[in-house]
């Protein structure tokens, strides 16, 4: 279009061919292109600048929007650097040692870094390894397959563990399971390298985990699915367990004293109208000190002159009659008069029983008398002579 203008505009002049007319055309529309840039740049350019006059005016830097601003780019920074956190890594000879899951979440406990990679070494043709394989794969481990012979997984794990930053950069931490002495020197090769390295062995029923790069050992037992503790530890424990007890028993005897507090104070009531009636029976029936003292004496003169049954049974009585008048309502038991028995004689009525040859116990004589009668009495006998009734 611009082209046939120029063509037709040049008809007074000189004639220009279309090559001169296409030149001259391209340099206009390049003038004009080279304007509206020009002017967009001189746009943008003031923009920018009302827009750095807003941003660095004390109003904006003041302002909420402003502060919101800065501490999400806060946040940002704080959050960067949990996405470079490291790993550990677990090797396992599986031939040399198992792991049950306890072990192994007890293994990773010990670790600063979460533990994401597994890796487990033997030839699992072997008949020996069994179903193991099966049980290590469900657990997220990475079954690597050796040849049969000796040491073959050791070497493996070697191998594998010397350039275990090339396939895992991120790892900080190693776990090298296995009793194999020869495994020493990759714990060694990878301290070399900047890792936290543990070994780990099996000692009868425990595991032995020692930190190479500090020397710290860590026991578990396999059986209590525990730490061991050290001496220390044990002692805190003794002694956190007798604190606990005392306390337990402190507490019981704080709810024993009030039970006992409670009880006193019933029986202070009880007690005093126990004490009433006491004083009138003593007063209407019981007689002095010099009567009673010669009743006795008068008994265990009897007591002496005993050679049958006929004289047993007459001195039981006497001692049921003396306690009737004393005490009217006392219902008098086998054992109470076994009692006042053995306060006269000071000897027990089976022994007397014995001595006369009138049976093996006091209770079966008496069952065998004529003279006395048994009446069952709740837990006793009550004794009574034939003629009270």
């Amino acid at each position: 279009m611009l082209e046939a203008d120029l063509i037709a505009n040049s008809k007074d002049y000189s004639q220009l061919n279309t090559a001169e007319v296409g030149e001259l055309a391209l340099a206009n529309e390049l003038s004009a292109e080279k304007f509206k840039e020009k002017n967009l740049s001189s746009f943008s350019s003031i923009l920018a600048e009302e827009l750095l006059q807003i941003l660095l005016s004390p109003d904006w830097l003041e302002s909420d929007a402003f502060k919101h601003f800065i501490q999400k780019i806060q946040q940002k920074q704080e959050i960067k650097p949990d996405l470079e956190t490291g790993i550990s890594v677990l090797l396992l000879d599986a031939e040399n040692l198992k792991l049950d899951i306890n072990s192994e979440l007890f293994l990773a406990s010990l670790c600063e870094y979460p533990l994401q990679v597994k890796l487990a070494f033997a030839n699992w043709r072997n008949p020996s390894i069994g179903k193991h394989d099966i049980e290590l794969y469900n657990r997220g481990y990475q079954l690597v397959h050796v040849p049969g012979g000796k040491d073959s997984a050791d070497a493996k794990m070697i191998g594998f563990g010397a350039c275990v930053l090339r396939s895992y950069p991120a790892v900080k931490e190693i776990l090298v399971c296995s009793g194999d002495g020869i495994l020493i020197h990759l714990c060694n090769e990878l301290q070399n390298q900047g890792l936290i390295v543990y070994w780990v062995r099996r000692q009868g029923q425990n595991l032995h985990i020692e930190n190479r790069n500090t020397g710290h050992l860590t026991h578990y037992s396999i059986t209590m699915t525990r730490e061991v503790p050290s001496l220390e530890q044990v002692v805190e424990e003794i002694q956190d367990l007798i604190k606990n007890e005392q306390n337990s028993i402190n507490a019981r005897l704080h709810s024993l004293a009030a039970i006992a507090s409670l009880f006193e104070e019933r029986c202070n009531i009880n007690t005093k109208n126990h004490q009433k009636r006491s004083e009138v029976e003593e007063i209407i029936s019981l007689p002095d000190d010099a009567s009673t003292q010669s009743m006795k004496d008068e008994q265990q003169q009897y007591f002496m002159q005993l050679s049958d049954r006929e004289q047993l049974d007459q001195f039981l009585l006497k001692i049921i009659q003396d306690i009737q008048i004393n005490s009217p309502k006392t219902k008098l038991s086998v054992s109470k008069l076994g009692t006042e028995i053995q306060k006269i004689t000071e000897k027990s009525p089976n022994s007397i029983v014995k001595k006369l040859k009138l049976g093996s116990n006091f209770t079966k004589y008496l069952e065998s008398s004529s003279v006395f009668k048994l009446k069952p009495s709740g837990n006793e006998y009550e004794v009574m002579p034939l003629f009270f009734e």
